[in-house]
Order: C-alpha cells, then structure tokens, then sequence
C-alpha cells in the first residue's frame, strides 16, 4: 500500500459523501486497497436532525483492521451542527473514514473530499 506522490498529480477530483449514520460503524468514504490514490478530507460534518434529543458520534480511520478515533462520543446538540474535521487529513491506500452513531435516525453526515491520482 502506497500513496502517490501528491506533488506530481495528474487528476484532482473534488466530491462529496452524504450518509444516514447508524449504530454499525459504517463508512462514508473508502479508499481501496491498490487504488493508487490518496484521499484528502477537506471537511466532515454531522448534524442532529432530532428536534428534542442528544445524540453521540464517533469518527474513525479504519486502518488494518484497527479503528483509529478522529472523534469518540462526542456530543451533537439537537438541531445542531457539529464540525468534526475542519484541517485536512488524508486517507492511504486501504483507509476509510467511518462514523457510527449511539442512535439511528437522528444524526446526518456530509464529507467534502479530494480524490487524488
């Protein structure tokens, strides 16, 4: 598993990744093994579309088959918003970047990221 070398890129593709989050920790954004691509996560938001209740988000990188907490059960307000990464972080070859809620149904994901090759 190897990134390529961001500084000779011949493609730069900006997307963005939008996920009901669940009890099950669930991936919003992959990249597979032997990709020869990098990822970078330019910004992850979660919001609580529950009108009354708290609901809690973990965030990992999923690496190896080890979770790695960006964030871990951290509080998002009802009716609120919650900045989870607002710096670039890059996801390798084989990473992926998972959010996993303590309820269904209250807490809404979006990821703006860059696929580079």
């Amino acid at each position: 598993m190897a990134a390529p070398n961001i500084v000779n890129v011949s493609t730069i593709i900006g997307r963005t990744a939008v996920q009901a989050v669940t009890t099950t920790a669930t991936a919003i954004v992959t990249n597979s093994a032997n990709s020869n691509k990098v990822f970078k996560v330019n910004a992850l938001y979660v919001s609580n579309v529950d009108g009354t209740n708290n609901a809690e988000i973990t965030v990992d990188i999923f690496r190896n088959s080890t979770a790695f907490r960006v964030a871990f059960t951290v509080v998002v307000p009802a009716d609120a918003t919650l900045d989870v990464i607002s710096k670039a972080i890059y996801l390798e070859e084989g990473d992926s970047l998972r959010l996993t809620a303590n309820v269904n149904g209250d807490l809404e994901a979006i990821c703006s990221y860059e696929e580079i090759s």
